[in-house]
């Protein structure tokens, strides 16, 4: 006996209601992320405050949070949920910011490795982001206090709390000490 399986769309997702747990949709697979623990709540909020500050002093264009949306396939559809995006000025809609999920992949999404994460989930987002379009990919791993910069599948920079962080084409000027993004 074969058993079809439902996949789910981006416009269902979108309808759930509110249960306390994101969700994000991968190849049409809805999946439950729980709530983050402290120690990422702390440095997620770190790396956004810095990057928040830069962006909006220099007008760069739009921060997004945890809780967003990024529609980055269809058919079956995936829609990711970074820690932190950053999407430039001249993407934004002249109609404004779209109430639902944002049609394609930010320029910057940034992952903060939580405690229950694997090594291949996390390989996963970085590579859906790349794949998407994003220019890139920070993966914040408190554990190692380390943060690694994709800027495509080959090109990785991995960064130890001795180095500083900068925001190449993305983010030109912004720098931080990757000391200072962890507690």
């Amino acid at each position: 006996m074969s058993t079809t399986r439902t996949l789910t769309t981006a416009d269902e997702l979108f309808m759930i209601p509110d249960d306390g747990f994101r969700y994000e949709l991968v190849r049409g697979e809805v999946r439950r992320m729980p709530p983050a623990g402290s120690e990422h709540g702390a440095v997620a909020v770190n790396i956004a405050v810095v990057i928040a500050q830069f962006v909006k002093a220099h007008g760069l264009g739009v921060v997004f949070g945890a809780e967003t949306g990024f529609k980055i396939a269809s058919e079956p559809d995936t829609v990711r949920a970074p820690d932190l995006a950053f999407v430039r000025r001249e993407r934004i809609p002249e109609a404004g910011i779209p109430r639902g999920f944002w049609p394609g992949a930010p320029d910057l999404a940034v992952e903060v490795v939580s405690p229950g994460d694997t090594y291949t989930e996390v390989e996963e987002k970085v590579h859906d982001w790349l794949n998407a379009g994003t220019r890139m990919v920070l993966v914040l791993n408190p554990r190692t206090r380390t943060v690694a910069v994709y800027t495509s599948h080959t090109d990785v920079v991995r960064l130890t709390e001795s180095d500083t962080l900068d925001g190449g084409e993305v983010l030109p000027g912004f720098t931080c000490r990757v000391a200072e993004l962890f507690i």
